[in-house]
């Protein structure tokens, strides 16, 4: 962060106070699941599995400690319909996990949870687990969003050590939707959550304790403030295992994702 984003942070904690319920929140002893969606407009089979992660929003955001991101990949921007969420970094990123977790390909719609190939979906979610307990800590604030910035605080830090494990920040956004004029999709008015507008990391963790997570995002003009959140997850970059996971929703947002 530069100086300026220091001094931004700073003020928008001190005007903001004690931080509100709605937009803190921290993990608890057992672990959470990282679910992710890579999925594409272009891709005629995506639209159900988009459907099915929406409904976890229905569920309180992250439906039993389940932290939900949906990537849009731009691999099928050259097939008739360019995709305004996708990134390549996202695509790069699906291929990333794919090497590290043994996954034989990457393909749309695909869900990883917790790092791995999840293609059974379709039958629901498998149900949180109390014994697993959890390899990391995480702690998020969420500001005010002022001036089209959104000021992200707290901590984070490993319970074993893990050479490895990296956090990762990720700012999404809900109720989108887009009217579809070409390609596979033509004509549907597809609706998205969860999508990752701005994906921060790898960044290295402290050798010991916990450290501060302090950025400062900037919002395009065209973002909803009210339907912002910021997920934060630790994950090993050599095996793609996820040692814990939280959302927050922005001051008056839905409901957070993953929290206790």
């Amino acid at each position: 962060m530069t100086n300026r984003s220091l001094l931004y942070f700073a003020l928008l904690l001190m005007l903001a106070g004690p931080a509100r319920a709605d937009c803190s929140a921290g993990t608890g002893p057992a672990r959470n699941a990282l679910l992710e969606l890579y999925t594409s407009e272009g891709c005629s089979s995506c639209p159900p599995a988009e459907r099915w992660l929406s409904g976890l929003r229905d569920q309180g955001g992250g439906a039993k400690r389940r932290v939900p991101l949906a990537f849009h990949v731009d691999y099928w921007n050259q097939l008739g319909w360019v995709d305004r969420y996708a990134r390549a970094e996202y695509s790069a990123r699906q291929r990333w996990l794919a090497g590290v977790s043994g996954a034989r390909t990457v393909y749309t719609p695909q869900f990883m949870l917790d790092g791995r190939d999840w293609p059974s979906w379709r039958s629901g979610l498998p149900e949180a687990r109390d014994d697993r307990a959890a390899g990391a800590e995480i702690r998020l604030e969420l500001g005010p969003i002022e001036d089209g910035r959104l000021a992200v605080g707290g901590e984070a830090g490993l319970r074993i050590r893990r050479d490895g494990a990296r956090l990762f920040l990720a700012l999404y956004e809900n109720n989108l939707s887009s009217r579809i004029e070409a390609g596979e999709n033509a004509g549907r008015v597809l609706r998205h959550d969860f999508v990752v507008r701005r994906l921060l990391g790898p960044i290295r963790l402290a050798d010991s304790g916990s450290m501060p997570i302090r950025q400062v995002f900037d919002l395009d003009a065209g973002w909803k403030r009210t339907d912002m959140g910021v997920a934060a997850f630790i994950q090993d970059i050599g095996t793609g295992e996820v040692y814990q996971a939280l959302g927050v929703s922005a001051c008056g947002g839905p409901a957070r994702p993953g929290s206790r």
